[in-house]
């Protein structure tokens, strides 16, 4: 069989994007009750610090221009930013916030980056009060906000643009220039996960922050508390409801850990990405948390597995490890998500059994389709999700085994199991892979065989594969761009490197009738 690689069975972790706070009557009560006391006193100082901020970071920006090509130093730097610093503090204070703060914090010679993980919450803001100020990577729109959009433009941002084409690679050179400036830009502050998680897990690092190749000083957040109110993730509270619930509590604890610095070697300032991984699994067992494969990436298939109506779950993939694996891209998987709902919306739970399985493909449950199956089975349960049938349909188009799957493909093929595939057969298998009922496949059938010793009536596995290259009719129902090659194998089967036909029975509902 297929090789089943352990890397490609999903973690057993719970979906890291949902956070479900549940709570009881009590405690709803007492929240109500230190609402009204508390709620509008903690927004009227928030507010008022952010008041009395604004000044300082007008000073701070001011004459400056909005992407900055110098840093902001001398006197206007030295009288704003130790006001920020107080008024940062004083800002999560007044919010309920206890702060506990371990290990040293490292000068910019010593660790030009911060990388602060995980990242659950807008309120994750604490470590860069905590951290000095470093700057950080925002996106533009962010700093044309009125007040916050000033306050952050004295962070000395990088800024991201989402029009311009060249932002990313702009972005990543403006982090190394600043990184590698020997102390002259302030520190920069980054969340690799780019996106937030209920902590249960560290997802894939992004490989900005470590592009330059300098060392980093990991930073851990945890929040201690009997209730979760700053869990922000895509399905849970909102911003307004996660600020007014945790107004509402007494206190919320937070703990900010500066690790021991990070200093790459040779081999990971050439390759960023084993960096991160380093990095990553340093801070996961410091936090005695898994890590996992999961991207940004996972969470718009997330939500496109909910709009499709498959639970949310089903999306979850690990994007970047199947991604990297099998050389799939965003569009390719997401193209396979609708493919997957198409079998899968009836199914309990989202998942597909082997009938699904077989009513899609319009053939009967045999031995030969439950060896089909289990090419896509790959924990053995019985059942297919999503991230099975991707890596599946991805092993029948680029097969680690091809000789297997052409003849597990002539069997499929060969309905009545007498050894040969009569015109009938062939017939029932494209019509039904191409969505076409009344396809007349006489003419193709009879090319294919011709000259062949053996009669129009049957076609031999041999056969099939041998004539699949060489007539342009059969190549015509091939998808564009396509092209399949054919040797020798060591025991005389024609090996075609892309069995089309048998994939277009998974696949071809998409196939259109213009392409025959």
């Amino acid at each position: 069989m297929v090789p089943r690689q352990a890397s490609f069975f999903p973690p057993p972790v719970p979906n890291p994007f949902v956070q479900q706070t549940r709570m009881g009557t009590a405690r709803r009560i007492q929240i109500f009750f230190l609402g009204i006391i508390l709620l509008p006193i903690r927004a009227l100082l928030v507010a008022l610090i952010l008041l009395l901020a604004w000044p300082f970071a007008a000073i701070s920006t001011a004459c400056c221009p909005e992407k900055l090509t110098h840093p902001v130093t001398g006197w206007r730097r030295k009288i704003t930013q130790p006001v920020l610093k107080f008024l940062g503090r004083a800002l999560f204070f007044s919010m309920g916030f206890i702060v506990t703060v371990k290990g040293k914090v490292a000068n910019a010679v010593e660790a030009p980056i911060f990388v602060v993980a995980p990242h659950s919450t807008f309120f994750d803001g604490i470590a860069c009060v905590i951290a000095g100020l470093p700057s950080v990577v925002s996106r533009n729109e962010n700093a044309q906000a009125p007040l916050v959009g000033r306050l952050l433009r004295a962070l000395q941002p990088v800024l991201v643009s989402r029009v311009d084409p060249d932002s990313r690679k702009n972005t990543i050179n403006e982090i190394i220039r600043r990184a590698t400036s020997g102390g002259e830009w302030p520190q920069m502050l980054v969340f690799p996960e780019g996106t937030c998680t209920n902590r249960s897990c560290l997802i894939t690092f992004k490989p900005g922050a470590f592009i330059p190749g300098v060392p980093v000083q990991p930073i851990l957040l945890r929040y201690p508390n009997k209730l979760d109110t700053v869990t922000w993730t895509w399905q849970g509270y909102t911003f307004i409801e996660l600020c007014m619930l945790t107004f509402c509590q007494p206190f919320t604890r937070v703990e900010v850990e500066f690790m021991p610095v990070q200093v790459p070697n040779e081999e990971e300032k050439n390759d960023p990405v084993l960096f991160a991984d380093r990095v990553r699994n340093l801070m996961a067992q410091a936090l005695g948390i898994p890590v996992t494969d999961h991207t940004y990436e996972d969470c718009r298939l997330m939500i496109s597995a909910g709009q499709l109506t498959l639970p949310m779950e089903a999306g979850l993939v690990e994007f970047t490890k199947i991604s990297r694996k099998l050389k799939l891209d965003w569009d390719g998987i997401r193209k396979h998500l609708d493919e997957y709902a198409t079998i899968a919306s009836s199914s309990k739970g989202g998942r597909i059994g082997i009938e699904e399985f077989a009513e899609y493909l319009k053939l009967p449950v045999s031995d030969v389709l439950r060896q089909l199956f289990a090419l896509f089975d790959r924990n053995h349960d019985g059942s297919i999700d999503f991230r099975e049938y991707v890596i599946g349909l991805a092993v029948l188009c680029n097969p680690a085994n091809t000789e297997e799957i052409i003849q597990v493909a002539f069997k499929l093929f060969d309905l009545d199991e007498d050894g040969h595939i009569t015109e009938e057969e062939f017939s029932t298998i494209l019509q039904a892979s191409l969505g076409v009922p009344d396809l007349d496949v006489s003419g193709l059938f009879k090319e294919i065989a011709q000259g062949d010793s053996v009669s129009y009536g049957t076609i031999m596995a041999e056969d099939l594969a041998a004539k699949w290259q060489v007539h342009p009719s059969v190549t015509n129902l091939l998808p564009a761009g396509s092209s399949p090659h054919i040797k020798t194998s060591s025991v005389g089967l024609k090996d075609v490197r892309h069995f089309h036909i048998f994939h277009s029975a998974i696949v071809g509902k998409h196939t259109t009738h213009q392409q025959l």
